[in-house]
Parts: structure tokens; sequence; C-alpha cells
């Protein structure tokens, strides 16, 4: 009777062990685990070299669910992220590099990886009009890689890539100075003005902003002359 019970209770965790889709322990000695993985992969791969970057996702992400031990579910997680960024998603696409930086830090991809957690921010900065967080983190994130890595081709281009942020910065700086001139409040425009003069020396604003240092200094003279004699009347 004792023997009975425990084959029945084998068998309902067979069952249920085949009713669970994401479980593929290949418990038959089946192909099936290594062919279906093998073709998500291929798949995903394939829809990206074509630019289906969409088609790409899903494969790589169906690949994780259903076999995460697999050989190839570490190259699924790096390409889904590359492939939210093909798509223009960086905040996906910084979420599952920095999951990849955490679950699997000797990867030889990290350099790859950090790089593109700086890129993703870079494609997000926004016109000098508006606010530059993005370039700022994508130089914090870029100083990294040529800190850590600066043997690697991504070591170098951090570079490049660091000095547009810093220009983006810069115009932004301008914007803000020639804003408050415009509104004639010369002493923060000049105090603006003079913070893109010594920050940003060689980034295409230094010429601009001190034409209008010059014109802030000239107005404030004025205006002190005109209190002046406002005073000693």
């Amino acid at each position: 009777m004792k023997n009975n019970k425990f084959a029945a209770i084998i068998f309902a965790c067979l069952i249920l062990c085949l009713g669970c889709k994401k479980i593929n322990f290949n418990l038959f000695g089946s192909d099936d685990y290594e062919k279906i993985a093998s073709e998500l992969i291929y798949d995903g791969m394939q829809n990206y070299k074509d630019e289906d970057y969409k088609e790409a996702l899903e494969n790589f992400q169906k690949l994780q669910d259903m076999y995460p031990f697999h050989k190839q579910a570490i190259l699924a997680e790096l390409k889904e992220a590359d492939s939210y960024y093909q798509l223009g998603k960086y905040d996906d696409a910084v979420m599952v590099y920095e999951e990849f930086e955490t679950l699997h830090p000797k990867n030889e991809a990290i350099p790859y990886v950090v790089y593109q957690q700086g890129l993703c921010h870079f494609e997000q900065i926004k016109t000098s009009d508006r606010d530059q967080a993005s370039a700022y983190k994508a130089i914090e994130i870029f100083e990294r890689v040529k800190s850590n890595y600066p043997n690697t081709e991504y070591g170098k281009k951090a570079d490049n890539l660091i000095m547009q942020c810093l220009k983006s910065i810069a115009n932004h700086e301008l914007y803000v100075g020639k804003f408050y001139f415009k509104a004639k409040n010369y002493k923060a425009a000049l105090n603006r003005l003079k913070r893109v003069v010594s920050n940003f020396p060689d980034k295409g604003t230094h010429h601009e902003a001190m034409l209008y240092i010059t014109e802030c200094e000239n107005k404030l003279k004025k205006k002190e002359l005109k209190n002046n004699k406002k005073e000693q009347k």
C-alpha cells in the first residue's frame, strides 16, 4: 500500500513538471532542450542582424525565460539590452546592462556593458535650453570606463564622448547666462557666464561668453553710476 502511495506521489510530481512551461530539465533525455534553445538564440541573432530588434528582443527574452541555465542565456541577456538600446528604450537598456554587470562582474563583455550604460545616457542628452542631467550622468559613467578600462577601445572612445557632453553642458550654461541677460538680471548673468569661461574654456562657448560678460559689466557699471547720482541729490 505504501509503495502504491509513493508511486502515485512520484507520478504526480512528474505531471506537475511536465505541465510547467518554464521548467525544461530534459527529464526524458530528449533533444528538444538543446534544439529549441539553439533555435531561439539563432533566430534572435538573425533578427538582430536584420535590424528587426523587436523580434530579436522577444527571442532573447524567451530563451532566458525558458532556459535560464542554458550556456547561451548570458549572451541572450546581453543582446536583450542591446535590442532595447537599438529600439531607443534607453531606460530599459540601462536596467538590463546594470543587471548584467551585477550578475557577471568578471565577464569579458563588462567594458562594453559599462560603456553602453554611458551611451544610453548620452543618447538622452537634451538641447541647450533643457536640463543636462543625462550629460552629467554620461560623463560619470564614461569616466569610470576611462579609469577602469583605459586600454580597451571603449576607454579610448569615452574621451571624445566626454568632450561632447561637456560642450552640451557649456552651451546650457551659456543659454542660462543669456536668459538672465535678456531678463536684465545682469548680476546673475555675469556669475553664470563667468562659470562658462572658467569651467569650459575650450568648448566653443568662450568667445560668446566673454562678449556677454563685457556687456554685463558695462550694464552693472551704468546702473551703479545711476544709483550713485540718485544718492548725491
